[in-house]
C-alpha cells in the first residue's frame, strides 16, 4: 500500500489488516502510528520517484492499494507529477500484481474543474493503460473524520461565527467518515469487482450545504443561523489565493477549488455504486460529532 501515513491511509492500513492482509507499505519516514501498534506492518523505504524501491515494494504482492496523492500544490504540474505521472510509475511497478486498487476521488468524475481533479482522471487513465481489467478504481466522495485538516475551517467557522455562509441552496454534496471510507476500499481488496466504483456514506443522493454547516454547528453545540455566500466572493478569495502561491505557499481555496466548491452536483449516482460495498456504519451526524470532539481533543480547535 502506498500513502499510508495519510489522513485516509492511516485507517486504511488498519483495515487491510483487519480482512487479513499482510500489509507491506511505501514510506519515506518511520511509520510510527498509534494505529497500527498492533499490526505487524512490513516497510519499504521509497516514494513514488524510487523505481527501484517500488519494485522491491511490488515483488511478491497479490494485490496493491495506491492510495498516495497530493490534493493542494503550488502548480498544475504538482498535480500532475504525483497524482498522474506517480500513478504511472506505480503502475508499471505493479506489472506482476494480480490486483490493483486505485484510490482517485469523485473529482476526478469533473476534470474540467480544476487541476486537481484533471489530474485524478489522468491517473486513473495511466493506471489503466498499463494495468486493464487488473484495475479496481475507487473515487470516495469528501471525506471527513478525526484527524482531517481540510474540514477544519468548517468547524471553527462554526464554532466562531454569529452567522455561517451558504455557498449555495441547491448544491448537493455527497460524504463519508473516513473509517467507513477505509473499509470500503479494504472490501474493494478483497473483492476485486474491477472497473470504477463511486464511495459515499448511505445518503448518496448527498447533503445540501445548510445541512452540512447545521451539522457542523450542532457538532459544537452552537446555533445555526445562516447567510448567503455570493459565488463571487467565493471566486474572489480564490483569486487572491493564488497570488500567495508566487511566494511559496501551496492554499487549499485557490479560483480551481472555488469551482470545485460551487459545482452543483457531488451526488452519486446508482451506476456509479453499483459495486460499492454496502451499508456505511457511522451517519453524517454521528461523524461530525466525533469529529469536533477530535480537535478539540487534540487542540486543534478551542473548547
Amino acid at each position: 500500500m502506498t500513502g499510508a501515513t495519510g489522513f485516509l491511509g492511516r485507517p486504511l492500513v488498519a483495515a487491510l489488516d483487519a480482512q487479513g492482509f499482510r500489509v507491506r507499505i511505501l514510506t519515506r519516514r518511520d511509520p510510527v502510528d498509534p494505529l497500527w501498534r498492533d499490526l505487524a506492518i512490513e516497510a519499504v523505504p521509497g516514494d513514488l520517484d524510487d523505481r527501484p524501491a517500488l519494485s522491491r515494494f511490488c515483488d511478491g504482492a497479490n494485490v496493491l492499494v495506491h492510495a498516495a496523492g497530493i490534493v493542494k500544490a503550488r502548480r498544475p504540474a504538482d498535480f500532475e507529477a504525483v497524482n498522474a505521472v506517480g500513478a504511472r510509475r506505480v503502475a508499471e511497478a505493479a506489472r506482476d500484481v494480480d490486483h490493483v486498487v486505485l484510490v482517485s476521488s469523485l473529482s476526478a468524475r469533473e476534470p474540467q474543474l480544476s487541476p486537481y481533479a484533471a489530474s485524478k482522471r489522468a491517473g486513473e487513465s495511466a493506471m489503466a493503460e498499463v494495468l486493464g481489467e487488473r484495475l479496481t478504481i475507487a473515487r470516495p466522495c469528501a471525506i471527513y473524520g478525526p484527524g482531517d485538516r481540510e474540514l477544519l475551517p468548517v468547524f471553527r467557522a462554526a464554532a466562531a461565527l454569529p452567522v455561517l455562509p451558504i455557498l449555495s441552496e441547491t448544491a448537493r454534496i455527497a460524504m463519508i467518515e473516513v473509517s467507513d471510507a477505509a473499509r470500503a476500499v479494504a472490501d474493494l481488496a478483497q473483492t476485486r469487482p474491477g472497473g470504477v466504483v463511486a464511495l459515499c456514506d448511505d445518503r448518496p443522493q448527498g447533503y445540501l450545504w445548510r445541512e452540512l454547516m447545521a451539522a457542523a454547528a450542532r457538532a459544537v453545540g452552537k446555533p445555526a443561523r445562516f447567510i448567503p455566500a455570493p459565488p463571487a466572493i467565493v471566486r474572489g478569495l480564490g483569486l487572491t489565493n493564488d497570488f500567495t502561491r508566487l511566494f511559496g505557499a501551496a492554499p487549499m481555496l485557490t479560483s480551481a477549488k472555488a469551482r470545485e466548491l460551487l459545482h452543483e452536483n457531488w451526488a452519486v449516482s446508482a451506476v456509479e455504486r453499483i459495486n460499492a460495498p454496502s451499508g456505511a456504519a457511522i451517519a453524517l451526524e454521528d461523524g461530525f460529532a466525533a469529529t469536533a470532539a477530535w480537535y478539540r481533543s487534540a487542540a486543534w480547535m478551542k473548547q
